[in-house]
């Protein structure tokens, strides 16, 4: 049996309310890797290169082994954060080598390698891509796959992605990225929660323009069957250490801000994205203490005790009856914190997060959540009429 992150308590709680997203299980989705029949002609024409990590599953089997027990000839794999078994620490550099179970080169695309050279590509004659991403616009498997291509584009490698649906794929919510503000964090013109797959962004990406001057990718897209933007997909495979439970991954976009501050959101416990908190607050009814674990090697306060807020029972619960990033906890902890001038971390992290200075501005200048959510809507809503053109599930 195949595992399932969330709890069962957690599952009836979430589905027992009406008009609102309902979870559906992997059983109830067919991804893209798992249509043959839809790419099998596409697999016996040369060699393949694999941009996959860890959550890249058919099953209880793992796509490269799937590929390989069809006889394809896979040259290398191609891996993204935390790297191609899951493991790294995020922002952790990722090394290149072999893989032990398959033997096959492993070709790391983080760090200061973000994007395939053409000696990478040599010999290569189709790639793939089959990563699950959580759809929010900081998580950087959808970076790498804009890189990934990027570079297929220049070199003529044609690029099939096979499509996973989105687990925050129920709603878009959160600022633009605005010019001069791109980074591996934030690498594309769209919203922290894009509401889209990687499949539809990939199309979305090639179809807008978006990549290094101008090229365009000769991309084809597997969809998945069963999916619908009304659904919350629940991971069979967490997507890196610190999403551990579909809670934490529905609370991601809103928490995530917080990596951009002196607070910790739980990095180094066993509910990580799932608390948040600091050591000199005085308010707050959780206490946790981060240490060294899978995935959180050195994690901010390492070894003090924060307290803060624990969000285990009901975060990720208002997130899907709101269907919005909740930025009532990032406003309230700046208001609350004593020292101010040192809530945002000096080395412009959280800019990078958000997209632009606006939001840091905002907070500062004591805008309510809503206030400063009304102040996202316009640039919401155009995107929203151009990402409507690229949706491939209803």
């Amino acid at each position: 049996m195949r595992p399932v992150l969330i709890l069962l308590s957690f599952f009836f709680l979430f589905n027992g309310a009406s008009g609102q997203p309902m979870f559906k299980s992997a059983d109830d989705v067919t991804v893209g890797a798992a249509r043959l029949d839809a790419y099998k002609n596409m697999l016996h024409e040369g060699t393949v290169g694999v941009v996959a990590n860890h959550t890249s599953m058919i099953g209880d089997t793992h796509f490269v082994d799937y590929l390989l027990d069809q006889s394809v000839a896979v040259r290398k794999v191609f891996a993204p954060e935390h790297g191609f078994r899951g493991k790294a620490d995020a922002g952790e550099k990722v090394e290149s080598g072999k893989d032990a179970k398959t033997g096959l080169p492993i070709v790391s695309l983080y760090g200061s390698h973000k994007k395939p050279t053409a000696e990478d590509l040599a010999g290569i004659e189709t790639m793939f891509f089959d990563i699950q991403d959580v759809g929010a616009r900081f998580y950087s498997y959808i970076s790498t796959m804009t890189y990934v291509m990027e570079a297929c584009a220049e070199h003529n490698v044609p690029l099939i992605v096979l499509d996973r649906p989105n687990p925050n794929g129920f709603y878009v919510d959160g600022p633009m990225l605005k010019p001069g503000y791109e980074s591996f964090v934030g690498l594309l013109p769209i919203p922290v929660v894009h509401g889209m797959t990687v499949g539809e962004l990939a199309t979305m990406i090639n179809e807008e323009g978006w990549l290094s001057d101008g090229v365009k990718c000769n991309l084809t897209v597997v969809t998945c069957e069963g999916y619908a933007h009304d659904d919350i997909y629940v991971l069979p495979v967490k997507p890196s250490p610190n999403l551990p439970t579909m809670n934490s991954i529905l609370l991601y976009p809103s928490l995530c801000f917080f990596e951009g501050t002196t607070f910790s959101v739980g990095r180094g416990t066993d509910t990580p994205f799932e608390v948040f908190g600091h050591p000199n607050m005085s308010v707050g009814s959780h206490m946790f203490v981060p240490k060294p674990n899978e995935g959180a090697k050195h994690p901010k306060h390492e070894g003090v005790p924060c307290l803060g807020w624990d969000l285990s029972e009901i975060g990720g619960k208002r997130v899907q009856e709101k269907q919005t990033i909740i930025l009532d906890w990032m406003v309230n902890a700046y208001r609350d914190f004593p020292q101010k001038d040192k809530f945002f971390l000096e080395n412009g992290f959280f800019d990078k997060l958000a997209g632009s200075d606006l939001l840091r501005k905002q907070i500062i200048s004591g805008m309510s959540a809503e206030e400063i959510r009304s102040s996202w809507q316009p640039e919401l809503a155009t995107f929203k009429a151009k990402r409507s053109q690229y949706l491939l599930y209803p």
